[in-house]
């Protein structure tokens, strides 16, 4: 018996949604249908992204470690912080945080080339936020993707 959470979870596919043998995810991009620099699943996103988080709580927490008796608020905004910084050095300087490195992926700009520090750090706050990397277009890009023209591809 199929269910919303069933169809939802296995795609397009399963909705009876389907795509034209020339209509793959970063078609309209100019991106290739599979291999290097096709648009990245979203598994292999998701699972960047949870890698980001455990270093970045560990980050998080080493730096409550040299702080005096640090309040819940300060806690949790040590880890965000540390999240948010990731992103905004690391993607300018090769697209990719430690997390996305595992995965074989890259963050570029759909006009080319990697994202400027301003961009990465809104990025980053986006990603941070959570909800506009959970939802995602047919093109595979999140909103915090559209917001600041950029897209993740296999490395």
């Amino acid at each position: 018996m199929p269910s919303w959470t069933g169809t939802w979870l296995s795609g397009l596919e399963a909705a009876g949604v389907t795509r034209a043998p020339d209509d793959w995810r970063g078609a309209k991009f100019g991106l290739p249908k599979e291999g290097p620099g096709s648009v990245a699943t979203f598994n292999l996103r998701l699972g960047a992204v949870l890698l980001d988080l455990v270093l970045a709580g560990i980050v998080g927490a080493v730096i409550n470690a040299f702080v005096h008796d640090p309040g819940l608020v300060a806690k949790q905004t040590a880890g965000i912080g540390a999240l948010v910084a990731l992103y905004a050095v690391l993607l300018p300087l090769g697209g990719a945080t430690p997390g996305m490195r595992v995965a074989r992926i890259r963050v570029r700009r759909l006009s080319g080339g990697w994202l400027n520090p301003i961009v990465a750090l809104v990025r980053g706050v986006l990603v941070a936020l959570t909800l506009p990397a959970l939802f995602t277009d047919r093109e595979g890009r999140g909103l915090h993707d559209k917001v600041v023209g950029s897209v993740v591809v296999r490395a």
